[in-house]
């Protein structure tokens, strides 16, 4: 047997699981896809956000918590092991409104949110004049906005990187270019590449974003993704102008304003488009009017992992017991929770409340 784990899919959600696997002294072998494949972990919008989510369900909005409270011991973790700095500002983030009904809907879903998190919901409300004070750079369309104090966000490719680099160092085995043409389990899970190479393990987790479509069949789950398009566009360095990242722009510490992103259900197409750059474009310069003067330096188009309900995926296989699958389209956010508490969970640890979170709560169809 070549690993206690495989773990398919070599991106931030898989890589996260895997370097949890390995702090508790596991073996573990990670397929990662071709150049090709569809990567969410190098195309996405960098937040660490916890700010709406689990309006419908508050098992989510907890998980969400609690990986934003790891977040900085993660970051500095991953750090010191690799000497790879992964930027981390979590100063709030801001959702801007163009009217006072649409912020007051918002803040009454809120407050019904925060009631049954027992209080445990940071917020702030800010009139213009407020916002304004700390984020000079609003415009007047603007009219107010909801500051979010666990919310921030962070650099995604340092992530990626510090997290491979670290990873290979505590001892696993990276697979690349590979894609998974069967899955087999007797005692263990018997994989064979397309290439022809073979893999053996005594559990495997499904960490494949999108292609969980395809292989999760193979291994008893339903596989419930669909693609969902987000265009980004990136500015200049720029002075600081941005002092927290919105849902509409954020500064990354590099100095470049990222600006995004659509949301399009338009299946595997990530091609950008001239109409939603142009969109994009519009709204970032109704928020901060002194971008209208910023030069686009680049843009592109990535593919969310989406689950039917927006929430992740969490199951482990009825028919082949010791497969798991972890899908979900906030792997930045929920990252550190990942890395730090998933293997209990692998391990078979109770209590974790992670059931809300199975296929099950999807009707047959």
């Amino acid at each position: 047997m070549d690993a206690d784990y495989v773990v398919i899919g070599g991106g931030v959600v898989g890589l996260s699981l895997a370097w949890g696997l390995l702090q508790r002294g596991k073996r573990v072998t990670v397929i990662d896809g071709e150049d090709r494949a569809l990567r969410a972990s190098r195309g996405n919008f960098g937040l660490v956000w916890v700010q709406s989510k689990g309006m419908s369900q508050p098992r989510y909005a907890r998980w969400s918590q609690e990986s934003a409270r790891l977040w900085r011991g993660f970051a500095a973790e991953l750090e010191e092991n690799t000497g790879i700095a992964v930027p981390l500002e979590q100063n709030g983030g801001l959702d801007l409104h163009f009217s006072e009904d649409s912020l007051q809907s918002t803040v009454a879903k809120y407050e019904i949110l925060k009631a049954k998190l027992n209080g445990d919901y940071p917020y702030d409300v800010l009139d213009a004049t407020a916002l304004r004070s700390i984020e000079p750079a609003v415009g007047p369309a603007v009219v107010g906005a909801i500051l979010h104090h666990q919310d921030g966000h962070t650099n995604s490719l340092r992530l990626l990187t510090a997290l491979t680099d670290d990873v290979k160092r505590l001892g696993a085995v990276i697979l690349t270019g590979k894609r998974v043409a069967a899955i087999e389990k007797t005692n263990e899970f018997h994989l064979r590449m397309l290439d022809g190479d073979e893999v053996r393990a005594e559990k495997l987790i499904l960490a494949a974003g999108l292609g969980a479509a395809k292989l999760g069949p193979m291994l008893g789950f339903r596989g419930l993704v669909r693609p969902q398009r987000g265009q980004v566009l990136i500015t200049e360095k720029l002075p600081k102008t941005i002092y927290r990242p919105s849902l509409i722009a954020r500064q990354v510490d590099e100095g470049g304003i990222q600006i995004g992103a659509t949301n399009e259900e338009v299946g595997f197409d990530d091609d950008v488009t001239p109409e939603g750059l142009a969109t994009l474009a519009a709204q970032a310069i109704q928020a901060y009017p002194s971008l209208a003067k910023a030069q686009l330096v680049r843009s592109w188009a990535s593919l969310r992992v989406m689950s039917p309900d927006g929430l992740p995926i969490y199951q482990q296989s009825r028919s082949m017991p010791g497969a798991f699958l972890v899908t979900c389209h906030s792997g930045i956010t929920l990252s550190a929770v990942h890395g730090r508490r998933m293997a209990d969970w692998f391990e078979g640890a109770p209590d974790m409340e992670l059931e809300v979170f199975s296929e099950d709560r999807f009707p047959l169809s």
